[in-house]
């Protein structure tokens, strides 16, 4: 057995997947006997570590993550990672609304900055937003959970209010650094499990 074989099987044991599976992007990498296969795997694990950032919270992160970029394997394994690390049913589902309530705030409120247009901040939303009031997770982490998920769909408006509004609850750069750090290593996960 080849050591990028051995490298996916050690992953896809890891996220409970079969040791034949096979994404395209995956069997590219095992045929080409990537180098990437041992950085992939690093990065992987480096979503559930964090000086910063509990592992609860870590996978509750992963999670959002992997819901926003509709990854279902992802999805299962940090749902199961959450729950081990103590993630009660309401905090789950609270990471699985946060990725869909700010699918549609990413949309929109890039569009207003896009746009420029005085007249579009002018117009109500009209997007309920009750997840964002009092949030089971409270509210630093649901800000830091919108930051991630803000960062991965690119709304640069989104970024900068919620990296204030963290700043302003006295949540340390560290902590906001390793929470999109680890939105990014899922959606670079993503692309090759999915």
């Amino acid at each position: 057995m080849s050591e990028s074989t051995e490298l996916i099987q050690e992953i896809l044991g890891s996220i409970g997947q079969p040791a034949d599976y096979r994404t395209d992007a995956l069997q590219l990498l095992e045929t080409g006997e990537s180098r990437y296969l041992r950085d992939f795997k690093l990065n992987f694990s480096s979503t559930l570590t964090s000086e910063h950032v509990s592992a609860k919270e870590c996978a509750l992160l992963g999670l959002s993550t992997a819901v926003n970029n509709q990854n279902k394997p992802l999805i299962q394994y940090y749902t199961t990672v959450a729950k081990q690390n103590e993630a009660t049913d309401a905090e789950v589902a609270e990471a699985v609304g946060c990725a869909s309530l700010l699918a549609s705030n990413n949309i929109f409120y890039r569009f207003r900055h896009f746009t420029q247009k005085e007249k579009y901040s002018q117009i109500p939303a009209r997007i309920r937003m009750q997840l964002m009031m009092k949030p089971v997770t409270g509210k630093e982490f649901f800000e830091l959970m919108s930051l991630a998920i803000s960062a991965v769909n690119g709304c640069e408006m989104c970024v900068n209010a919620h990296e204030d509004s963290l700043i302003k609850l006295g949540t340390t750069e560290e902590r906001i650094f390793d929470a999109v750090r680890i939105a990014s290593l899922v959606t670079a996960t993503g692309k090759v499990i999915f």
